[in-house]
């Protein structure tokens, strides 16, 4: 087990550049597999999530080139379909969340995917129905296996047709674009994803010579084709990792600037920020933080306290709602965190509690944060990450309070955050990665 141990109470001061994004580069790399000819991507984070994706893959029989820090060559010309039956492949799929996004170039390209239940956050229910159902309509057979915990879905032509989603899944709606690409005739998906990622997705797509129209909204059009070709990509910065910065920056720093923070792909994450009294200023394509002595929480017009809730894109992502309830526990006033999609991702909150935020966990969806106004100091505490988010959330409330905080677990952290502790230690603050 790997932990931190975190001195809180330095301020921090600099600037910082977000990697990649971690949830596209999932999805971009496994579109390689859609053409046997080499796709160059770049600005690939260097995280345990996507660099477990791309060993994966090279054992799968994808040739990898490393051209640089960050860029990758990918060739999927020689995939062995015999190790994707293999016990051992069941078993890495099982470890890796993003290992589901396989199955759509796979039924595209080759006509079959096996792939065992995937694994990724303990942050509740994270069902696939509509991975199947997109894949079903396209004309794949299913078959469960309950013993063991295995998914089978076999094709003779994926054919394209008319599907409305039941719920607008980011990475449902990448493999069914992804597996459309290459069906005969035209894909209609109504209440598709348009995430950035979804967005960066169909544009690989389209320079590897997808024909898809819709790009950046809920209804996609994919006229399949008959092959996809070689083609170049760059990643967009981690969005989720700039909001983190932003909330970090707001406890504990001196003036800190995120630097090619891609403003317009950032959404309503930097007004989600303002509405807790951050300032949020925009210089050209960077973010900076200004040192916050006090910030106030808005109300509503109507003088209701504020409700922060997340929504599918263009709403608020879910993913940054634990760390904007620790930027709350510091803020003056009251707001209601609304997290919607995952039923176990609020009760990390215990341990914020524990170190002496004023929260009340009114059920698994709903948290109501009582901001100190900075009077009181969060204390530290011994603690176990259970999930990316809240993991980041809990460096950056260890980062903020009194004493020296431990979070053990921090596997989690790596699997999203590049190097994270030496790139803030680069701004001042003191943490130390211990390995039992």
């Amino acid at each position: 087990m790997t932990s931190f141990f975190i001195e809180g109470g330095h301020r921090l001061s600099g600037s910082i550049t977000p990697q990649g994004a971690k949830n596209e580069a999932l999805e971009v790399i496994c579109a390689t597999l859609l053409t046997s000819e080499p796709v160059r991507i770049k600005n690939i984070p260097d995280i345990l999530d996507v660099n477990n994706l791309i060993k994966l893959m090279g054992d799968m029989g994808v040739d990898i080139v490393k051209n640089g820090k960050g860029d990758y060559t990918f060739t999927a010309q020689n995939i062995n379909l015999d190790y994707l039956q293999s016990h051992e492949y069941m078993d890495r799929c099982t470890l890796l969340r993003g290992s589901v996004l396989l199955i759509g170039p796979l039924l595209a390209r080759f006509g079959s995917a096996r792939i065992s239940k995937p694994g990724g956050d303990k942050i509740g229910r994270r069902r696939l129905d509509t991975h199947f159902y997109g894949f079903k309509k396209l004309g794949t057979s299913f078959k469960y296996d309950d013993a063991h915990g295995t998914f089978e879905m076999k094709t003779d032509r994926l054919r394209g047709c008319y599907m409305l989603l039941d719920e607008a899944s980011v990475t449902g709606t990448a493999n069914i674009i992804m597996a459309a690409t290459l069906a005969k005739g035209t894909t209609t998906i109504y209440n598709a994803a348009c995430e950035p990622y979804i967005q960066q997705l169909c544009r690989l797509l389209c320079n590897m010579g997808a024909k898809i129209s819709g790009i950046a909204s809920n209804l996609i059009t994919i006229e399949g084709v008959e092959n996809l070709h070689a083609a170049t990509h760059s990643i967009l910065p981690d969005m989720i990792e700039v909001g983190s910065f932003i909330g970090m920056a707001a406890l504990v720093g001196d003036g800190i600037t995120i630097k090619g923070v891609s403003y317009p792909d950032l959404g309503i994450i930097p007004d989600a920020f303002r509405r807790l009294g951050i300032s949020v200023e925009r210089q050209g394509d960077d973010i900076y933080i200004p040192h916050h002595d006090h910030f106030q929480i808005e109300s509503f017009i109507d003088g209701s306290f504020m409700t922060l809730a997340d929504a599918p894109w263009p709403g608020l992502t879910p993913d940054l709602l634990s760390v904007l309830i620790v930027v709350a526990t510091q803020a003056k006033g009251t707001v209601l965190f609304h997290q919607k999609m995952f039923e176990s991702r609020l009760f990390f909150v215990d341990k914020l509690i524990e170190m002496g935020a004023l929260i009340i966990l009114c059920d698994p969806h709903r948290a109501v944060v009582v901001g100190h106004n900075k009077e009181i100091k969060l204390r530290a505490r011994r603690m176990t990450s259970p999930d990316i988010r809240a993991g980041i959330a809990l460096l950056i409330a260890a980062l903020s309070a009194e004493g020296t905080s431990r979070i053990d677990n921090v596997e989690q952290i790596d699997r999203g955050y590049e190097n994270i502790e030496e790139r803030l230690c680069a701004l001042g603050a003191v943490i130390k990665r211990h390995q039992d």
